[in-house]
């Protein structure tokens, strides 16, 4: 996959790298119900599928899309159609290979949805990850405001792009590899 220069040629080389990924994996997906967005705000997120929500669908429970397009008042091609949105920051600082290993992980995403009526990160989606070479987590692309250390290894055990609980109160939490206090350091120096 070639360095993209334009929202719209991210757009095709990652739309060509699905089809063929599609093949190669065996991934189960219309394209033809997917729609193709580039975001240039998002900070945590490599890419996402955006998707209706189909109340009371569960991965593992393949949805009746006809039911379902009937409960909430659309076609069920309109119900199906997802967006897959590709973050511009994250593929500027990945290699070609972090980028193909988020396709795929948003391809689990894609193939869940078209089957389910849903996705998650649950069990299903960790086990066909591994089948398909992805990742369950993206590695992070931006620099974070705020950096959560544990104070006894020094371990990075969190990262946060705004305040929360979390950098507010830090002092209250244990870090989940030695049980030790949490540091944060941030803006100010903290």
């Amino acid at each position: 996959m070639a360095h993209a220069e334009t929202h719209e040629e991210l757009i095709l080389g990652s739309r060509a790298y699905c089809r063929e990924a599609a093949r190669r994996y065996d991934f189960d997906v219309e394209f033809t119900l997917v729609e193709w967005d580039v975001s240039t705000r998002a900070k945590r997120r490599a890419a996402a599928v955006k998707r209706p929500k189909i109340p009371d669908a569960e991965v593992g429970d393949p949805v009746d899309w006809r039911a379902a397009a009937e409960r909430v008042g659309t076609t069920p091609s309109d119900l199906r159609t997802c967006t897959l949105s590709l973050t511009w920051a994250a593929f500027d600082s990945f290699d070609v290979g972090e980028w193909t290993t988020t396709l795929r992980h948003e391809l689990i995403h894609v193939e869940q949805f078209q089957r389910y009526g849903t996705t998650d990160h649950g069990p299903a989606f960790r086990e066909r990850a591994e089948t398909v070479d992805a990742t369950v987590r993206c590695p992070p692309f931006a620099d974070p405001k705020y950096v959560l250390t544990c104070a006894d290894c020094g371990a990075v055990v969190g990262r946060r792009y705004r305040d929360c609980k979390l950098v507010r109160k830090h002092d209250q939490y244990r870090s989940s590899c030695c049980g030790a206090s949490v540091a944060c350091s941030g803006p100010d120096g903290e």
